[in-house]
């Protein structure tokens, strides 16, 4: 994997990781989330226009991975309300590229090789130690982190598809505009008078940064795939794992124990081995 390509992915992987604490750091997480939605629809649109090219055969597409994304980064405000970072982020990125595989094995019929059922088997250990092997069991923070990783995996496999239709730049903001709308749409609703108010107040430099990295994590991935290999590249990216659970135990103050570290370890090893095979 040439230098430029491990350096463009390591930093998507860093963004990445980044955006996430940055949400989840927040009092109003989803007055947040719909401030760096918003901001990164706004913030990326003349890019998009710039490198404006779409066959009509992707709006399918767009419809249904903007419903996904409007599912993902409504689970994800929900799952750093109520649980820790360090214990979702590792489950949802983990079993994501399991749910991938296991997709692809029942629905094409593609096969599993031994470094896969390896990566599989590490990835479900370190699942384990991150939940933990004794004390209470988080069952909510498990469940939403196991359906983030649901909706990552389904919006991974329609996008794969979905791509070959439009720039990749310009797929991923066509399918942000009616989530980022529907998701402001919805606090409006839901919260009435105070809506317009508290979406204001989360205007704030962390919450718009997010958004700018989230995009920018995409880019940056990009960039590394135009010089490397997709396997490679997805590999070193879910290193976002170990960054985004010491990043927990360093800004959110969150208990993060030789276990959890572990755990988090072995989930970034199972994905490379699912990548690479």
């Amino acid at each position: 994997m040439p230098v430029d390509a491990f350096v463009l992915a390591l930093g998507s992987a860093s963004l990445h990781a980044l955006w996430n604490v940055l949400l989840a750091r927040e009092r109003d997480i989803h007055a947040a989330t719909a401030v760096a939605m918003v901001a990164a629809v706004v913030a990326f649109a003349p890019i998009a226009a710039l490198r404006w090219d779409v066959d009509h055969r992707v709006w399918p597409y767009i419809a249904l991975t903007s419903l996904l994304q409007l599912v993902y980064f409504g689970l994800l405000a929900v799952a750093y309300g109520r649980a820790e970072l360090s214990f979702v982020y590792p489950v949802a990125r983990g079993v994501a590229p399991v749910l991938v595989l296991v997709g692809g094995v029942v629905a094409l019929g593609a096969g599993a090789g031994p470094g896969q059922v390896v990566g599989v088997c590490l990835v479900a250990l370190g699942v384990v130690l991150v939940r933990g092997l004794a004390g209470p069991r988080d069952r909510l923070g498990l469940a939403l982190g196991l359906s983030i990783a649901g909706v990552i995996a389904a919006y991974t496999l329609l996008d794969k598809e979905g791509i070959r239709y439009a720039d990749p730049v310009v797929y991923l903001e066509l399918s942000m505009v009616p989530a980022a709308a529907v998701y402001v749409l919805a606090i409006v609703v839901r919260r009435r008078a105070g809506a317009l108010r508290e979406l204001a107040a989360a205007v704030r430099p962390a919450p718009v940064g997010a958004g700018l990295l989230s995009f920018g994590a995409y880019a940056l991935v990009l960039a590394a795939l135009a010089r490397a290999d997709a396997a490679s590249v997805a590999a070193v990216r879910e290193t976002s794992v170990l960054i985004a659970t010491g990043l927990a135990a360093w800004l959110l103050r969150e208990r993060v124990g030789r276990g959890r570290l572990l755990g988090a370890a072995l989930v970034v090893v199972g994905v490379a081995l699912l990548a690479l095979e």
